[in-house]
């Protein structure tokens, strides 16, 4: 699959802070180019948190690949194209089993140690982060800088897993994760910066550069 330098995090709660609807920004990222987007929603409801995903996907339809966190059930249920999970999530050869060989399967990794055993399973991409520090999640670990983004993307780049760069990223700091070898930023609150589709715009042109 062709990888876009540009990754999208839909975040309910982050939406709620700033308020906006999530469909709504959801449309404005498309709109605006983002063609890989994640669907992020830690404390609602899973019925809810389905009708979401499944309104995004068919939103997205032929333009973008959706990704949810966390829920291999809601990814299967609301027909998007993978999931991603964290350290103490469902592991990945669980996740692997149920959605099948052909879906997105990400998983978060914050050290070179996680990557190390993350390019071994059955993975579509490894995230790396925080890069910097974030307030949009809080994740337990400290910032890693673009020095680890560089050896984790040397250790992945041996076993072709692309490498996603997430956490405090903003405008000016994306094209330096790219340059320090990540395939892709992942940007989250920073898209909610006046129009969305705007932004992605704004973003997707940085990277291009």
């Amino acid at each position: 699959m062709r990888w876009p330098p540009l990754y999208a995090v839909l975040d309910v709660e982050t939406c709620g802070r700033a308020g906006r609807d999530p469909l709504v920004v959801a449309e404005a990222l498309l709109d605006g180019g983002v063609t890989l987007l994640q669907v992020r929603a830690k404390a609602m409801p899973s019925g809810a948190f389905l009708a979401l995903s499944a309104a995004v996907v068919a939103r997205a339809g032929a333009r973008a690949r959706v990704v949810i966190n966390d829920r291999a059930d809601i990814a299967r249920l609301s027909g998007a194209a993978g999931v991603h999970v964290g350290q103490d999530d469902l592991a990945v050869d669980d996740v692997r089993r149920l959605l099948g060989g052909q879906a997105i399967v990400g998983l978060s990794t914050h050290s070179v140690a996680q990557a190390e055993a993350a390019v071994r399973l059955p993975i579509t991409y490894l995230a790396i982060g925080p890069v910097f520090g974030t307030a949009t999640k809080d994740t337990g670990y400290a910032a890693v800088g673009h020095e680890t983004v560089s050896a984790v993307a040397r250790l992945a780049a041996v076993h072709g897993v692309p490498v996603v760069a997430i956490g405090g990223m903003t405008l000016e700091r994306a094209p330096g994760a790219l340059a320090a070898g990540a395939a892709s930023v992942c940007v989250i609150s920073d898209l909610l910066r006046g129009d969305p589709a705007v932004r992605a715009r704004e973003y997707l042109e940085a990277l291009s550069r």
